[in-house]
């Protein structure tokens, strides 16, 4: 049976600086060209409706205040979490509508959750052009919960947006793969350092997009399931020039679309959010119109009559144990003509995955956060309310079992 898709809008702007003193960016337009598109109707998907963020104003703020919006961008993430959990509580697959990128830490925090419900660890692919992983720890200071979103879903930065119901990391190091990236990225060598998997623009031409996909599926083979995070400003501004921060030296469109369709071809990729275009940019709604092109056929494999519902992997065993090696899936062919150039494919073989990883192994690195920021207060929920109860029964290829719970919720 297929997959069914849930769209939710996340039309947040409370993670980008402002493009001058008294204008809002625009990227909370986003969603809503999108729709105009066609989106839903083409994907045949659920409209999960719209979750309407606080008001943009950063009002007196100044470098060295901390993430400007932080308390406003923790109350969206906590319910926009909400609503992602219900979404997969219901057995679907969430597109989530962004908005800038501080939306991922709403997306992590649903993740979190739905790890700690299973008892296994939630992965991250980071489609980016950009890291996104500037912290107080190799910066002077912060300010832009979109520049900072990598870092902070990883643990490092101000405790009311990185440990939201004191959780910390929202993901691991050792569960997040970053694909994209340019190859001077400022902040590729603080990645390395941290052990967090890269593969920049050259990398990822060399091997091909389908390849790339799944290489990254093998770099989370230890995670019960991972999400996805999309910025368009992966794609070159040749292509794309509608976002925030356009760099060059990005991919192109038949690229993402192969890219993305890799990735969510597997029961274990649980959603997927699209963020930081910008309608501004997009007078006669081209650039859009390309978006929801590549969207929905790199989502195919979703609603395939043959897809497998979403199913998370039983929390790994004590000793450690061989993992089988995972189907890799249909991918369609690379497309020949590209607005980009493409080099070759390579033909050197992928790599094995790296060794499994305890949970009890990790420790996030510390970093040095501003003191006048109090602890987050513990709102920890009991463990696993409103977050996917169909769960692969181990050992075994039959198909989920629901465990006894309340209702589901809806979106």
């Amino acid at each position: 049976m297929m997959r069914r898709i849930a769209v939710l809008d996340a039309p947040t702007n409370l993670g980008l600086r402002p493009p001058t003193a008294s204008s809002v960016p625009g990227c909370g337009k986003a969603p809503g060209a999108l729709r105009d598109h066609g989106l839903l109707a083409r994907l045949r998907a659920r409209d999960a409706g719209c979750l309407t963020p606080p008001r943009y104003d950063p009002g007196d703020w100044r470098p060295g205040d901390g993430v400007c919006h932080a308390p406003e961008i923790s109350t969206y993430s906590l319910a926009l979490a909400d609503r992602i959990g219900a979404i997969i509580d219901r057995g679907e697959f969430p597109l989530v509508l962004g908005g800038d990128c501080s939306v991922l830490l709403g997306s992590a925090l649903a993740m979190h959750r739905l790890g700690e419900a299973v008892g296994g660890r939630i992965g991250l692919v980071f489609v980016d052009g950009h890291s996104d992983f500037r912290h107080p720890g190799n910066a002077s200071y912060v300010g832009a919960a979109a520049g900072e979103n990598l870092a902070l879903v990883t643990g490092r930065g101000q405790p009311d947006l990185a440990a939201i119901e004191g959780r910390r990391p929202y993901f691991r190091d050792i569960d997040v793969v970053v694909l994209g990236i340019r190859a001077q990225d400022e902040y590729r060598l603080d990645l390395q350092a941290a052990g967090i998997t890269t593969r920049p623009v050259p990398a990822l031409r060399a091997e091909g997009a389908a390849r790339t996909a799944q290489w990254a599926h093998e770099q989370l083979v230890d995670c019960a399931g991972y999400w996805v995070h999309i910025d368009v400003d992966v794609l070159d501004p040749a292509v794309m020039p509608a976002v925030d921060a356009p760099d060059p030296g990005g991919i192109a469109f038949a690229e993402l679309e192969i890219l993305l369709a890799g990735l969510v071809d597997t029961p274990h990729c649980l959603g997927v959010e699209l963020t930081v275009f910008d309608p501004d940019y997009d007078l006669d709604g081209a650039y859009a119109a390309e978006i929801v092109n590549t969207v929905v056929a790199g989502l195919a494999p979703v609603v395939a009559p043959d897809a497998v519902p979403p199913r998370l992997l039983p929390a790994a065993p004590a000793a450690p144990v061989a993992p089988a090696p995972r189907a890799a899936g249909s991918h369609r062919a690379e497309r020949a003509a590209v607005t980009v150039p493409v080099p070759a494919v390579a033909t050197d073989p992928i790599g094995p995955p790296a060794a499994p990883v305890g949970l009890d192994e990790y420790a996030p690195a510390d970093a040095e956060e501003p003191p006048s920021w109090p602890d987050a207060e513990d709102r920890r929920p009991p463990a696993g309310p409103g977050l996917l109860r169909r769960v692969a029964v181990p050992g075994t290829d039959a198909p989920p079992v629901e465990e006894a719970s309340p209702a589901d919720g809806t979106a």
